[in-house]
This record gives structure tokens, sequence and C-alpha cells, in this order.
């Protein structure tokens, strides 16, 4: 499932198929959160289908709506599976106790911090006391940036191919203004992230 050859047939289908394809592009994210199924070139595909605007949207609402379906997994039918996992990871049970004292800023940090993997993270926050809610829109904000950051990449592709080997070539015109605009992006993200990494920091070790 989301194999490279899965990917470019779904990427295919999904520029002539209309609004429906928007909205299954969308969905598609919410079997691969369940899964722990890394969605990064479904996202990449979204800028090159989409472009920017209309890709962040779609990926935007489609990664928040398969986060909560992990986080409700998590809460109802996966519990003791999910928490036979996290008992591997020391780091995330960390975050589980910080989450108790501020759920909000304690999810929208780990969600911009690169240090937490967003599927694992989705279970995590499943086993928590943090409210549907917060978590929502916490992790709505928090993925933003990177979501933007890799729908700007996938906007770069000139065909799927292109977009599946890495292949993102332009016009020196094109390329002069994309690599302007990328290293804004890239900038503005590795500030936040770094930003949010020191705040988790201090929160997760703060007994």
């Amino acid at each position: 499932m989301f194999g490279r050859d899965t990917i470019a047939a779904f990427l295919e289908w999904v520029q002539g198929a209309g609004p429906w394809g928007a909205v299954l592009f969308g969905l598609a994210y919410i079997p691969a959160a369940v899964l722990f199924v890394p969605a990064s070139v479904l996202t990449l595909g979204a800028g090159f289908v989409y472009g920017v605007a209309q890709g962040t949207v779609i990926v935007s609402l489609g990664s928040t709506a398969g986060a909560v379906a992990a986080f409700i997994t998590a809460r109802s039918v996966g519990r003791g599976w999910v928490a036979a996992r996290m008992a591997r990871h020391p780091a995330l049970d960390a975050v589980g106790r910080a989450v108790e004292s501020d759920a909000f800023k304690v999810v929208l940090l780990t969600r911009l911090s690169p240090l937490f993997p967003f599927n694992l993270l989705n279970y995590a926050f499943g086993l928590s006391p943090v409210p549907l809610r917060t978590y929502v829109l916490a992790s709505w904000i928090g993925m933003l940036p990177g979501t933007i950051m890799y729908i700007y990449l996938g906007s770069a592709a000139r065909s799927v191919a292109a977009l599946l080997s890495g292949e993102l070539h332009r016009t020196r015109g094109q390329q002069a203004l994309f690599a302007a605009g990328l290293a804004a992006t890239v900038a503005v993200t590795t500030i936040v992230t770094r930003r949010a990494r020191r705040a988790l920091s201090a929160i997760v070790s703060t007994p």
C-alpha cells in the first residue's frame, strides 16, 4: 500500500478526477496515519497536482483527519497494543506526562518539532488525557509549516515521474524564483522547529 507505483497511479488519476479527486486525496491520509505509512511522498504529490494554495488546504485537512483517526483508534480498539509500543519510547512517555499540565502547548510544540514521528505521536496522544478538541486544533496549527514546505517542494515537479524520481527541473528564471521562495519557507520552518524543540525540552524536563 502507498508504494511508488501505487502513488504514481493515484496522482495520475486525481489529476482528471475534479473535486472528487481532491476529496479522495485528502481521505487517503486516514489509512496512511492509522497504518503507520509515511505520507511525505503523497504530500509532495499534492503540491504537484494542486499547487501550493489548494494543495495546502487538502493536505492540511487530510493529515488532520488522519491524526484524529489514529488518536481515536488509540483510545478505543488499539489501546493495549499502543500502550505496549509506547513503552519502548521513553521520550513519548515524558510527553504524555507533560500534556497533563499544558495540553495545547505540548501538542503544538511536538507537531512543530521534527524529533517526534508523526504517526507514532498520534497514538501517543490517544493514550494521554488531552481533550480531542485541543488535540485537533493544536495538531492542525502545528503541522502547517511542514506541510507547506513539502507541498512547495512538490510544486516544482514537471511530471509525476519527475516528482517520484526527485527531478525538479525548471527554467533558470523559474528556478531562481522557486529557490528564493523555498529558502524563505525552509528558513521559517527551521526557526519555528528549533524554538519548538527548545520550548518542548524545557516543558518535558520540568518535574
